[in-house]
């Protein structure tokens, strides 16, 4: 048999099937790869520091290494209003401000101006119960505003405005 026949495919597959594992036993073999940071330890049955937390003990946290205690204890009296006084109450008035533990707390007519008035140490130690105790040490309610003449940052003592047409 001569060798002018032309080479079948199954003998360039074998040949190149050849080179390929030459190739790849001719290479030095991989090596594995350290992932950069610190290197992780298996940590147990127990819950670890890189497991998931609940979002309400990471905020708890969070609030402790920043020092933000005070604040968010103001924010609950604010925010928390009608859950530390009742629905009732609430319905008729609203914190306005909180400066050197006095609260200042506005209803919505004198008759409720008085009411409250008369619950003060009541809604206090609601508030010491839910809040603590150093956030409100005093109360102070007012009634609704009358509406004011006195216009821009000027005004004139006396009796205000009046008819002067007449």
């Amino acid at each position: 048999m001569s060798d002018d026949r032309p080479p079948r495919p199954s003998d360039i597959a074998r040949a190149a099937l050849e080179a390929a594992r030459a190739a790849s036993a001719s290479r030095p073999a991989p090596t594995r790869r350290r992932v950069a940071g610190p290197r992780r330890r298996w940590t147990g049955p127990g819950p670890g520091e890189d497991d998931p937390q609940p979002l309400a003990r990471l905020v708890d946290s969070l609030v402790s290494t920043q020092d933000w205690s005070e604040q968010t204890r103001v924010g609950a009296v604010f925010g928390r209003w009608s859950a530390i006084v009742g629905q009732d109450i609430a319905a008729h008035c609203r914190p306005e401000t909180l400066t050197e533990g006095e609260l200042l707390v506005v209803a919505e007519s004198t008759a409720w101006a008085t009411q409250l008035r008369l619950l003060a140490p009541t809604i206090l130690a609601k508030l010491r119960a839910s809040v603590g105790g150093d956030v409100v040490t005093r109360l102070r309610v007012v009634g609704p505003t009358a509406p004011s003449w006195k216009k821009g940052p000027r005004s004139v003592r006396g009796r205000g405005p009046r008819d002067t047409y007449g």
